[in-house]
């Protein structure tokens, strides 16, 4: 297992480091699916698919689900698509998949409630974890949110992607999100809003803290113009509603841009709050680490500092970012090891 995980990671930009990180994480003792997942990103490549490529595990409609002690190969797309459903345990999932496979997300946890996706180690050719919701009139017709999600010790590689996406298929919403304890190594972006106009819906109530960082291209991204849309058929006037967005307690190392944060014009992101972030910038690093349009909010005790429509409030813990003290139901709920039996006849 180890030697399979550690040959798709040869010829990356993955450090020697992180390949023993790799190695101690990925758990011999795990059951294995292996998507097989090769041909179907040839095809796709070569444009020959006329339908969606399969999802490793999906599960529909569904509720009371634990997913826990596995390790996930070469999906030939997103590999674990809990949709429309409730009560989600996630825990101690191994995913590996070539840096470039194309959509290999991690997890994506779509209109469901009450899910908690923690200590899973993913490496992958797109986002480790996408939030999402449905995609433009469909999802608001649907307008079943993504709600009370719990993301905790992650660690991610994904050079192409984000390590948390939100979005950008948001149309039913996404809310009351917590992430805390957070690895990315040679990660495109720490945390990512995707929206667009037509996409209505909301992303808000969003809380991540102790995030730690090496090698990233940004550490904040936001944007309002991710453009694909499912067809022509969406509203152009749905406009998408980002707001109460809380950072706080993060590091980050040989970071190229420390945020590019773009809103929707008359229709801005607010609520943004920053606090408590240490970006170490790239030798190579651009002039401008801050780009910031469309946006209101603050920031508090930021380096380096942040960009005008986030003005600095100086270091006083009072305006430190919201976490929520509070439990959310799925805390609760504790793993079960599951069992089988081999019977004869």
């Amino acid at each position: 297992m180890v030697e399979e995980g550690m040959q798709q990671l040869e010829g990356s930009a993955v450090s020697y480091l992180e390949q023993i990180s790799l190695m101690s994480l990925l758990q011999v003792d795990n059951g294995t699916i292996d998507g097989q997942g090769e041909f179907w990103w040839q095809q796709f490549h070569k444009k020959k698919l006329k339908y969606t490529r399969p999802y490793l595990i999906e599960i529909m409609f569904s509720t009371d689900i634990q997913i826990s002690n596995l390790t996930l190969l070469d999906s030939p797309s997103w590999n674990v698509h809990p949709v429309y459903s409730s009560n989600i345990l996630v825990q101690g999932i191994t995913i590996i998949a070539p840096i470039t496979s194309p959509n290999t997300d991690g997890i994506n946890p779509d209109s469901c409630t009450n899910t908690r996706i923690e200590d899973c180690y993913i490496v992958s050719g797109d986002d480790c974890v996408a939030v999402k919701s449905g995609w433009d009139e469909y999802g608001i017709a649907f307008g079943r949110p993504t709600k009370q999600l719990v993301i905790r010790r992650l660690t991610c590689i994904s050079p192409y992607s984000a390590t948390i996406a939100l979005g950008s298929e948001m149309s039913g919403g996404i809310q009351d999100v917590r992430a805390e304890d957070i690895v990315a190594i040679h990660t495109e972006s720490g945390i990512r809003i995707k929206t667009a106009v037509g996409r209505g819906g909301y992303v808000k109530d969003i809380y991540v803290r102790r995030m730690t960082m090496h090698t990233m291209k940004w550490v904040f991204k936001m944007n309002g113009d991710y453009g694909s849309h499912a067809d022509d058929k969406y509203d152009k006037n749905a406009i998408p509603e980002i707001k109460g967005i809380n950072y706080r307690d993060m590091v980050a190392d040989n970071v190229t841009i420390a945020a590019r944060l773009e809103g929707i014009a008359d229709h801005p992101f607010t609520g943004i709050c920053i606090s408590n972030v240490t970006i170490g910038l790239a030798a190579k690093a651009k002039k401008q680490p801050w780009t910031c349009t469309n946006i209101e909010g603050i920031t508090s005790g930021v380096t380096p500092r942040s960009c005008d429509l986030l003005p600095d409030q100086g270091h006083d813990k009072a305006t430190a970012c919201e976490f929520p003290a509070d439990n959310l139901p799925i805390d609760l709920v504790e793993l079960k090891q599951c069992t089988y039996r081999m019977s004869y006849l």
